[in-house]
């Protein structure tokens, strides 16, 4: 009898410390079994025909599966919180609603405020990028703020100190980019926000994060202290 193939049918396109590092989060946690595939930005990687047939974008994280390729962030974390009902709440859930809300809001307000912040160039050029800054910085502080008062105020458990979560891992990420800018005028610390801090410091102490962190070098507090 011919022993089952037992190799991973997941590909995750990852290079450390990018988005993709919020996906191998979530595998990590779910001990889903994946093959990563290391991508080389320099080498110019990402605008490769075969790649750009993953993503069209040419962007990270990209991950090919058994229903074909897949990119976006909050696209991925869906699909493998449905397809392996955990970390997040299922679709027949009585929180689903919130969640799949505050999921989007992530991926569609407080992410490109981050890379706003963090690359200001990118949507306002070279000579409006400290204009640039300002806002985002304010957005940041402001959408931040939404997430610390629906914490204190839900305590819901897709986002929590107590259970692990896909969304407490991507803005676990987007907080630690920001966070290693250089500090004033425009810093941003968890220290206005304890409710998110109490949670990003839970998931970063988790087995599955310390393994994640170590192998790409985060550091041990890769959210709440992190270090490049």
């Amino acid at each position: 009898m011919t022993a089952p193939d037992l190799k991973p049918d997941l590909k995750l396109h990852a290079i450390p410390d990018w988005a993709s590092v919020i996906i191998r989060f979530a595998l990590e946690e779910m001990a889903v079994p994946h093959t990563l595939v290391k991508k080389d930005f320099d080498a110019g990687d990402l605008d490769s025909p075969v790649y750009r047939a993953i993503n069209p974008l040419g962007l990270i994280p990209a991950m090919e599966t058994p229903n074909g390729p897949m990119f976006e962030t909050a696209a991925i974390l869906l699909w493998l919180t449905d397809r392996h009902g955990s970390l997040a709440p299922g679709p027949q859930d009585a929180d689903r609603a919130a969640f799949l809300s505050w999921l989007f809001f992530t991926s569609n307000a407080l992410h490109p405020a981050a890379m706003a912040l963090i690359y200001p160039d990118r949507p306002a050029g070279e000579a409006a990028a400290a204009a640039a800054i300002a806002v985002a910085h304010e957005q940041v502080r402001a959408r931040l703020g939404l997430v610390e008062a629906m914490i204190a105020a839900k305590h819901p458990r897709w986002l929590s100190a107590t259970e692990p979560g896909v969304l407490g891992y991507y803005i676990g990420t987007l907080v630690r980019w920001m966070t290693m800018l250089p500090p004033a005028p425009h810093a941003i610390t968890l220290t206005a926000f304890p409710a998110l801090h109490a949670v990003l410091a839970a998931h970063e102490a988790r087995p599955a994060a310390l393994r994640v962190a170590l192998a790409d070098g985060l550091g041990p507090t890769p959210f709440t202290n992190p270090v490049s």
